[in-house]
């Protein structure tokens, strides 16, 4: 059996999965140093650090690099090991902390936690116990899992580091499946989760095709292009969808409030402009200004100028348009929103004439402050607001005969 031509080109590319663990840590650095604190962020910095050093070190390159500053042959074998093994083991822990909360206090919580730290620290100790006794004279930079598959002692340290990733991949595929299902999850929580559910299942093929070319050498057979060639094709894979199912939530959570502020803020241009010709200026621009401070502002302006318009609100007014809103056949949030446009529409034509409204028992001034992104979109619609004015102006006529 032989991989195809591409499996073995990719295989080789250590690189590509490494420059994207570096961008997305790089996207996700600045936050991680304003929100220190948060474990959760902490914890995916390290483990895309973590899996970016994985590849940089298991490169054929640095591999013969670390070798040769070292002196000794493959020992970048134990320390490739380490790497992938804390990997491991921050993964899950990343998954315990996220799935209860960083302030998950629970027994089973503490005991998950104790278990991942003892179980993986044994491992790491042990692949550097293991290796010393070992034999390995022969530089291996890419076949060493094989090469030495029968080899004692390093023989052992392959097969607990493969034991140790395969049964953490298990572990956090289960919990991942079990999370997924739960009711209620954020959309772009459960996006970043089937993710990681992907990159978790290349990573068990990773460590089975390890694992089968480790026992075909056992068997006294040759299988090696399944851990030098698909192995770290589908580790590369892998490396890539768990590092954007950790990195996706937290990333699309932040565009998906931008979008939700920058929305908000385009929302209330309407009022904000009509209101503006009230005061008679508007908000001064500030170039350095967030998308919240903005919002802010055009917030704050908008109930600054309604506060002294609304004694001109006529609430007789407001109560006609409702109910020739609703004759028109709008729901009733929408006709109470073109209600109160309305309103506030001829309180600033009353206020352009320089006489007092004609009052009409006072506005409800808070209830006001809350509409004010509903009048703010029903004044998008001039052509319905001057329809809810033609049937009260013709209702009025028809009182009067």
């Amino acid at each position: 059996m032989r991989p195809l031509g591409f499996l073995c080109e990719f295989s080789g590319s250590f690189w590509i999965p490494a420059a994207v663990l570096v961008t997305a840590l790089a996207i996700k650095l600045p936050t991680i140093i304003r929100l220190w604190r948060d474990p959760l962020l902490r914890a995916v910095g390290t483990l895309l650090l973590l899996a970016c050093a994985v590849f940089v070190f298991s490169a054929p390159s640095t591999v013969a690099l670390v070798n040769r500053l070292t002196g000794v042959p493959n020992i970048s074998a134990p320390w490739c090991y380490s790497l992938i093994t804390a990997l491991c083991a921050n993964g899950l822990l990343l998954l315990i902390t996220w799935r209860n909360g960083p302030c998950g206090r629970s027994a089973g919580t503490r005991r998950a936690r104790r278990w991942v730290l003892s179980v993986y620290s044994g491992v790491i100790a042990a692949l550097w116990v293991l290796f010393p006794l070992a034999d390995a004279p022969v530089e291996r930079l890419r076949d060493l899992d094989t090469y030495y598959a029968t080899t004692p002692f390093i023989r052992e340290g392959i097969l607990l580091y493969l034991l140790a990733h395969a049964v953490a991949c298990l572990v956090s595929s289960r919990l991942i499946r079990t999370w997924v299902r739960v009711p209620g999850l954020d959309a772009w929580l459960r996006r970043g989760l089937r993710l990681l559910g992907a990159g978790y299942a290349l990573d068990l093929v990773y460590s089975t095709a390890k694992l089968t070319a480790v026992g075909a050498r056992w068997a006294g057979r040759n299988a090696d292009w399944l851990s030098t060639d698909l192995a770290p094709a589908m580790a590369a894979v892998a490396a890539i969808l768990v590092a954007a199912g950790f990195v996706l939530p937290h990333a699309g959570q932040y565009v998906r409030d931008q979008w939700r502020v920058r929305l908000a803020h385009s929302e209330l241009r309407p009022l904000y402009r009509l209101l503006r010709s009230v005061s008679g200026a508007g908000l001064p621009f500030v170039l350095r200004a967030t998308p919240e401070l903005r919002l802010t502002r055009r917030e704050t302006f908008i109930r600054d100028v309604l506060l002294p318009l609304a004694r001109r609100i006529d609430t007789g007014l407001c109560g006609r348009a409702y109910d020739a809103a609703l004759g028109l056949g709008h729901p009733p949030e929408r006709a109470r929103a073109l209600a109160v446009a309305v309103c506030v529409l001829d309180a600033v034509e009353t206020a352009a004439r320089a006489r007092p409204g004609p009052g009409g028992g006072g506005a409800d001034t808070a209830g006001l402050l809350r509409e004010i992104a509903a009048v703010s979109r029903a004044l998008r619609r001039p052509a319905d607001i001057e329809a809810v004015r033609a049937r009260v102006a013709g209702g009025r006529v028809e009182t009067r005969v």
